[in-house]
């Protein structure tokens, strides 16, 4: 099939280096424009911005011309957005009103009702809400979004755990500082430090799950109905974030229930190119996952669980800026994509 021109909005940023890496060698989708504020428009992306990736900059992207954040100047069918969240409440709906589909990463209207929350391996029905969405709102182009880093990846490892009867989420994340971006953390407040806070983050931990693992009835989200309670932390960890999880659930199962439920996961999605072959790879150890050793699996989109035990409590960890960010978006266009929507 001809390659889907794509864009990228805040594409001088953390994230947006990542939709970059993911999307320069895409085999569905072509980079077609590179969006940033007034300050990086008009100049080479290598001049507007200091790539911050292990992986090299290609020499073709680098030469693009960075354009303003506006949808006559950006060239592309889908937008992938790494905006702020003040400054996406304004934008994503501009380019969907244009006729671009967006994917977005932003918090700005995940929680709104007629907007798709996605993660593509526990909600693909979700997609549907887009008819309402454009009825509604008279767009020709649509929105959709994906979930917080933290929530993710603790709300995929809970998807094959519904059947037995959710009813409780405690929550407890070690978060890396590249969730943070690149200056988000000073080094002297993170090194041999745990801060126990991060605005805001509780509230979209505490509330974004349950929109994910609710049903779609043709009309709206009904959201799944149990509480989650989080507490949330900021460690000296790079990337990957790290999170322990206490679950109740009405039919108490045994710890090798719920391993065997995870391990017999099949999201039945079929093959898209930046999903992982295993969405959730349990581990045996009893000293893993860990971040550094496990972030990377599937590529940076595998989710790592372990140390499940009785209670029912256990360890997940995945890649903050990979399957928590970019790699997500990018996901949920591959999954437009395969619905018929790109």
């Amino acid at each position: 099939m001809a390659k889907i021109k794509a864009g990228v909005l805040g594409a001088t940023g953390a994230v947006g280096q990542r939709f970059i890496e993911g999307l320069k060698s895409h085999p569905w989708f072509e980079l077609t424009s590179l969006a940033a504020s007034e300050r990086s428009a008009g100049k080479k992306y290598r001049e507007a911005a200091k790539w911050r990736l292990e992986s090299e900059l290609p020499d073709d992207i680098a030469e693009m011309t960075v354009v303003n954040v506006d949808p006559r100047e950006v060239d592309a069918d889908i937008v992938f957005s790494a905006l702020p969240a003040a400054d996406a409440m304004s934008v994503e709906p501009a380019f969907a009103a244009a006729g671009c589909a967006v994917a977005s990463n932003t918090s700005s209207y995940r929680m709104v009702e007629d907007v798709p929350l996605l993660i593509p391996e526990c909600n693909h029905e979700h997609l549907d809400i887009i008819k309402v969405q454009r009825e509604k709102r008279g767009w020709e182009g649509f929105l959709t979004t994906n979930p917080n880093c933290t929530t993710i990846m603790f709300t995929l490892p809970l998807k094959p755990l519904m059947k037995f009867g959710i009813e409780s989420v405690h929550v407890a994340s070690m978060q890396a500082v590249s969730g943070a971006g690149y200056e988000g953390v000073p080094s002297m407040a993170i090194l041999g430090n745990v801060i126990p806070y991060i605005g805001g983050e509780e509230e979209k931990v505490e509330t974004e799950p349950q929109k994910i693992l609710g049903h779609f009835d043709g009309e709206r989200i009904i959201n799944a109905d149990f509480t989650i309670s989080a507490s949330c932390h900021r460690v000296p960890v790079m990337d990957g974030h790290t999170e322990a999880i206490w679950v109740k659930m009405r039919d108490n199962p045994t710890p090798e229930e719920v391993r065997q439920a995870m391990l017999d996961f099949d999201p039945g999605l079929g093959e898209l190119p930046t999903s992982p072959k295993k969405a959730l790879i349990v581990k045996d150890e009893p000293d893993r996952p860990q971040p550094r050793l496990d972030r990377m699996r599937g590529n940076g989109m595998s989710i790592s669980v372990g140390r499940i035990r009785s209670g029912i409590r256990f360890i997940c960890i995945g890649h903050n800026t990979v399957r928590g960010a970019a790699g997500a978006s990018i996901l949920n266009a591959e999954l437009l994509v395969k619905k018929g929507l790109l």
